[in-house]
Protein backbone atom coordinates (compact mmCIF):
# COMPACT_ATOMS: atom_id res chain seq x y z
CA UNK A 1 0.00 0.00 0.00
CA UNK A 2 1.09 3.89 -1.28
CA UNK A 3 2.55 5.69 1.92
CA UNK A 4 -0.34 8.38 3.20
CA UNK A 5 2.91 10.53 3.07
CA UNK A 6 0.40 12.18 -0.04
CA UNK A 7 -2.45 12.81 1.68
CA UNK A 8 -0.27 15.00 4.24
CA UNK A 9 0.36 17.05 1.07
CA UNK A 10 -3.32 17.15 0.09
CA UNK A 11 -3.92 19.36 3.02
CA UNK A 12 -1.01 21.86 2.45
CA UNK A 13 -0.94 24.50 0.35
CA UNK A 14 1.02 23.87 -2.91
CA UNK A 15 1.46 24.94 -6.49
CA UNK A 16 -0.40 22.68 -8.67
CA UNK A 17 2.83 22.83 -11.31
CA UNK A 18 4.68 21.42 -8.76
CA UNK A 19 5.82 17.93 -9.23
CA UNK A 20 5.22 16.97 -5.59
CA UNK A 21 1.36 18.02 -5.69
CA UNK A 22 -1.28 15.00 -5.90
CA UNK A 23 -2.77 14.30 -9.41
CA UNK A 24 -6.72 13.01 -9.51
CA UNK A 25 -8.07 11.31 -12.48
CA UNK A 26 -11.33 12.76 -13.21
CA UNK A 27 -13.45 10.82 -15.20
CA UNK A 28 -16.60 11.89 -16.33
CA UNK A 29 -18.15 12.30 -19.96
CA UNK A 30 -20.14 15.76 -19.35
CA UNK A 31 -18.57 18.32 -19.65
CA UNK A 32 -20.45 20.85 -16.76
CA UNK A 33 -19.49 17.98 -14.27
CA UNK A 34 -15.74 18.15 -14.95
CA UNK A 35 -15.29 21.97 -15.45
CA UNK A 36 -17.12 21.51 -11.57
CA UNK A 37 -15.11 18.66 -10.05
CA UNK A 38 -11.47 20.15 -11.77
CA UNK A 39 -12.11 23.81 -9.65
CA UNK A 40 -12.94 21.79 -6.58
CA UNK A 41 -9.88 19.78 -6.83
CA UNK A 42 -7.85 22.84 -8.15
CA UNK A 43 -8.73 25.02 -5.03
CA UNK A 44 -7.27 22.02 -3.18
CA UNK A 45 -4.22 22.33 -5.04
CA UNK A 46 -4.36 19.06 -7.18
CA UNK A 47 -2.63 18.41 -10.31
CA UNK A 48 -5.94 17.41 -12.56
CA UNK A 49 -6.23 15.18 -15.27
CA UNK A 50 -9.58 14.46 -16.80
CA UNK A 51 -10.94 12.01 -19.94
CA UNK A 52 -14.15 11.28 -20.74
CA UNK A 53 -14.71 7.23 -21.14
CA UNK A 54 -13.56 4.18 -19.29
CA UNK A 55 -10.84 2.38 -21.87
CA UNK A 56 -8.84 5.65 -21.40
CA UNK A 57 -9.66 6.27 -17.81
CA UNK A 58 -7.66 2.68 -17.14
CA UNK A 59 -4.59 3.82 -19.54
CA UNK A 60 -4.26 7.14 -17.98
CA UNK A 61 -4.50 5.46 -14.26
CA UNK A 62 -1.40 2.95 -15.43
CA UNK A 63 0.67 6.02 -17.09
CA UNK A 64 0.31 8.77 -14.23
CA UNK A 65 -0.83 6.23 -10.86
CA UNK A 66 -2.63 8.72 -9.23
CA UNK A 67 -3.35 9.52 -5.85
CA UNK A 68 -7.00 10.01 -6.35
CA UNK A 69 -9.29 8.88 -9.22
CA UNK A 70 -12.44 10.81 -8.88
CA UNK A 71 -15.15 7.96 -11.27
CA UNK A 72 -18.59 8.91 -12.88
CA UNK A 73 -20.17 5.33 -13.28
CA UNK A 74 -21.93 6.27 -16.38
CA UNK A 75 -19.24 6.80 -19.24
CA UNK A 76 -18.74 5.32 -22.50
CA UNK A 77 -16.88 2.58 -23.65
CA UNK A 78 -16.36 0.81 -20.20
CA UNK A 79 -18.71 2.20 -17.40
CA UNK A 80 -17.10 3.36 -14.14
CA UNK A 81 -17.67 -0.31 -12.08
CA UNK A 82 -15.73 -2.23 -14.39
CA UNK A 83 -13.25 0.62 -15.14
CA UNK A 84 -12.42 0.53 -11.28
CA UNK A 85 -11.79 -2.79 -11.66
CA UNK A 86 -9.39 -2.69 -13.79
CA UNK A 87 -7.57 0.04 -11.98
CA UNK A 88 -7.69 -2.36 -8.77
CA UNK A 89 -6.74 -4.83 -10.56
CA UNK A 90 -3.37 -2.68 -11.78
CA UNK A 91 -2.96 -0.90 -8.10
CA UNK A 92 -4.13 -2.55 -5.22
CA UNK A 93 -4.04 0.87 -3.58
CA UNK A 94 -5.83 2.66 -6.06
CA UNK A 95 -8.21 5.27 -4.37
CA UNK A 96 -11.57 5.73 -6.25
CA UNK A 97 -14.44 8.19 -5.56
CA UNK A 98 -17.54 7.19 -7.16
CA UNK A 99 -19.78 9.97 -8.81
CA UNK A 100 -23.56 8.65 -10.07
CA UNK A 101 -27.13 10.44 -10.06
CA UNK A 102 -29.41 10.23 -7.01
CA UNK A 103 -31.33 7.86 -9.24
CA UNK A 104 -28.28 5.32 -9.48
CA UNK A 105 -27.55 5.32 -5.80
CA UNK A 106 -28.36 1.63 -5.28
CA UNK A 107 -25.86 1.03 -8.42
CA UNK A 108 -23.86 3.51 -6.78
CA UNK A 109 -23.04 1.42 -3.31
CA UNK A 110 -22.93 -1.79 -5.03
CA UNK A 111 -19.98 -0.56 -6.86
CA UNK A 112 -18.38 1.15 -4.25
CA UNK A 113 -18.50 -2.51 -2.16
CA UNK A 114 -17.16 -4.45 -5.27
CA UNK A 115 -14.44 -2.16 -6.52
CA UNK A 116 -13.40 -1.56 -2.79
CA UNK A 117 -14.45 2.56 -3.50
CA UNK A 118 -13.36 4.74 -1.05
CA UNK A 119 -17.15 5.99 -1.42
CA UNK A 120 -19.40 7.53 -3.53
CA UNK A 121 -20.37 11.45 -4.05
CA UNK A 122 -24.25 12.37 -5.63
CA UNK A 123 -24.18 14.33 -9.07
CA UNK A 124 -24.34 17.60 -9.18
CA UNK A 125 -20.94 17.76 -7.11
CA UNK A 126 -20.37 20.42 -4.97
CA UNK A 127 -17.54 21.87 -3.19
CA UNK A 128 -19.62 21.15 0.18
CA UNK A 129 -20.20 17.73 -0.71
CA UNK A 130 -16.73 17.04 -1.00
CA UNK A 131 -15.55 18.70 2.46
CA UNK A 132 -18.35 15.86 3.74
CA UNK A 133 -16.81 12.97 2.91
CA UNK A 134 -13.01 14.17 2.87
CA UNK A 135 -12.78 12.09 5.92
CA UNK A 136 -13.47 8.82 3.79
CA UNK A 137 -10.99 10.44 0.68
CA UNK A 138 -8.08 10.63 3.45
CA UNK A 139 -9.07 6.91 5.01
CA UNK A 140 -8.05 3.61 4.63
CA UNK A 141 -8.45 1.60 1.38
CA UNK A 142 -11.25 -1.28 1.47
CA UNK A 143 -10.96 -4.39 -0.29
CA UNK A 144 -12.66 -5.08 -3.73
CA UNK A 145 -14.12 -8.41 -3.77
CA UNK A 146 -15.19 -7.44 -7.15
CA UNK A 147 -11.70 -8.38 -8.31
CA UNK A 148 -12.64 -12.39 -7.87
CA UNK A 149 -15.23 -11.96 -10.63
CA UNK A 150 -13.19 -9.93 -12.90
CA UNK A 151 -12.72 -12.39 -15.72
CA UNK A 152 -16.43 -13.33 -15.55
CA UNK A 153 -17.40 -10.04 -16.06
CA UNK A 154 -14.94 -9.11 -18.51
CA UNK A 155 -13.87 -12.07 -19.67
CA UNK A 156 -10.12 -12.03 -21.99
CA UNK A 157 -10.36 -13.44 -25.48
CA UNK A 158 -9.35 -16.81 -25.80
CA UNK A 159 -5.97 -16.51 -27.63
CA UNK A 160 -5.53 -18.08 -31.40
CA UNK A 161 -3.44 -21.37 -31.23
CA UNK A 162 -1.03 -20.81 -33.90
CA UNK A 163 -0.64 -23.71 -36.08
CA UNK A 164 3.23 -25.20 -36.38
CA UNK A 165 5.23 -24.68 -39.81
CA UNK A 166 5.84 -27.55 -41.07
CA UNK A 167 7.56 -25.58 -43.93
CA UNK A 168 6.68 -25.26 -47.43
CA UNK A 169 4.06 -27.69 -48.92
CA UNK A 170 5.05 -29.28 -52.20
CA UNK A 171 3.45 -27.72 -55.29
CA UNK A 172 0.80 -30.32 -57.04
CA UNK A 173 2.96 -31.69 -60.41
CA UNK A 174 0.47 -30.85 -63.22
CA UNK A 175 -0.81 -33.32 -65.25
CA UNK A 176 1.05 -34.09 -68.34
CA UNK A 177 -0.03 -36.02 -71.14
CA UNK A 178 2.64 -38.49 -72.31
CA UNK A 179 4.12 -37.36 -75.59
CA UNK A 180 2.68 -38.84 -79.08
CA UNK A 181 5.49 -40.08 -81.21
CA UNK A 182 4.77 -40.64 -84.64
CA UNK A 183 5.33 -44.18 -86.10
CA UNK A 184 7.70 -43.96 -89.32
CA UNK A 185 6.68 -46.31 -91.16
CA UNK A 186 9.73 -48.46 -92.77
CA UNK A 187 10.25 -47.48 -96.39
CA UNK A 188 9.42 -49.66 -98.49
CA UNK A 189 12.89 -51.24 -99.66
CA UNK A 190 12.79 -52.58 -95.62
CA UNK A 191 9.49 -54.27 -95.84
CA UNK A 192 10.24 -55.90 -99.38
CA UNK A 193 11.68 -59.04 -98.98
CA UNK A 194 15.36 -59.04 -100.73
CA UNK A 195 15.25 -60.79 -104.66
CA UNK A 196 17.35 -64.00 -104.61
CA UNK A 197 20.25 -63.89 -106.54
CA UNK A 198 20.24 -65.65 -109.61
CA UNK A 199 22.86 -68.26 -108.30
CA UNK A 200 20.48 -69.48 -106.36
CA UNK A 201 17.58 -69.52 -108.90
CA UNK A 202 20.11 -71.82 -110.97
CA UNK A 203 21.23 -74.17 -108.45
CA UNK A 204 17.37 -74.38 -107.98
CA UNK A 205 16.47 -75.11 -111.41
CA UNK A 206 19.26 -77.66 -111.65
CA UNK A 207 17.85 -79.70 -108.45
CA UNK A 208 14.30 -79.48 -109.99
CA UNK A 209 15.73 -81.29 -113.10
CA UNK A 210 17.98 -83.83 -111.28
CA UNK A 211 14.58 -84.44 -109.17
CA UNK A 212 12.83 -85.33 -112.22
CA UNK A 213 14.96 -87.28 -114.08
CA UNK A 214 15.57 -89.41 -110.73
CA UNK A 215 11.76 -90.15 -110.78
CA UNK A 216 11.30 -91.13 -114.26
CA UNK A 217 14.28 -93.43 -114.26
CA UNK A 218 13.02 -95.11 -111.01
CA UNK A 219 9.76 -94.98 -112.53
CA UNK A 220 11.07 -96.70 -115.65
CA UNK A 221 13.09 -99.39 -113.82
CA UNK A 222 10.57 -100.51 -111.45
CA UNK A 223 8.08 -101.13 -114.62
CA UNK A 224 10.94 -103.22 -116.99
CA UNK A 225 11.18 -100.59 -119.31
CA UNK A 226 15.03 -100.51 -118.49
Amino acid sequence: MKSYEWVLRMVRVTDVEDEEAPTVLIVDNNQMSLHRLTNIFRQREFNVVTCEDGDRAVDEYIRLDPELVVLSLDIPSMDGHLAALEMREHGKDCRILFSAPKRQAQLAQDATHSAGAIGWVEKPITAAAIDSIWSLVLGPIPDAPGLEDLDTIHPVEEMIEVEKDEGPMPLPLPDIAPLALPINPLPVEARTPAKKSSKAKRLLIVLVIFSGLGAAGWYAWSNGLI
